[in-house]
């Protein structure tokens, strides 16, 4: 695993498609989005506000897994863009009384930040890929604009039956 990582958090998600989401993600400097489908998307909303499903999903299945065999999540890196497609590493630590060992595996974005947040653990992406992803610190901005926007404004009553719209 390379050295030359930058950390990042989520800074937000929003519904992109009916069949997806966009995870903005980056720091204070800048902001790159990563498109995951709706079913991931909505775990990893879950995982942002602290929910849990009534039955486990399947990242929740995955950590129930890990945990009863002492293994965390260390940290997450997205370390490459191809054809704009995003690639991470999970890094997991297995620990026992016998030995302690560290896990490194190729593994989809999506599921990999589900997995950090979920653990609390940091996120990464390499330097170069960083480096190469479009700037979308205004774009996330705007969308944050229109949210507020949308909550102060009271929603439109439909007049009553028999009166005109005003």
């Amino acid at each position: 695993m390379r050295n030359d990582v930058i950390p990042i958090e989520v800074k937000g998600i929003l519904p992109s498609s009916p069949n997806g989401f966009a995870i903005f993600l980056g720091n204070e400097e800048k902001v790159f989005v990563i498109n995951v489908d709706s079913y991931v998307g909505r775990a990893i909303a879950m995982a942002i506000r602290g929910e849990r499903n009534e039955r486990p999903l399947t990242h929740e299945l995955m950590a129930m897994i890990f945990d009863s065999l002492s293994i965390s999540v260390e940290r997450v890196v997205i370390n490459e863009l191809r054809s704009n497609t995003y690639f991470a590493r999970l890094l997991l630590r297995a620990e026992n009384e016998v030995h302690k060992k560290i896990i490194e595996i190729d593994a989809r974005p999506s599921d990999c930040l589900t997995l950090a947040l979920q653990y609390k653990c940091p996120i990464y992406v390499a330097e170069d890929v960083w480096e190469e992803v479009e700037d979308m610190s205004e774009l996330l901005e705007k969308m944050r604009e229109v949210q507020r926007k949308q909550q102060q404004e009271p929603p439109e009553e439909p007049p009553l039956f028999g009166e005109e719209s005003k």
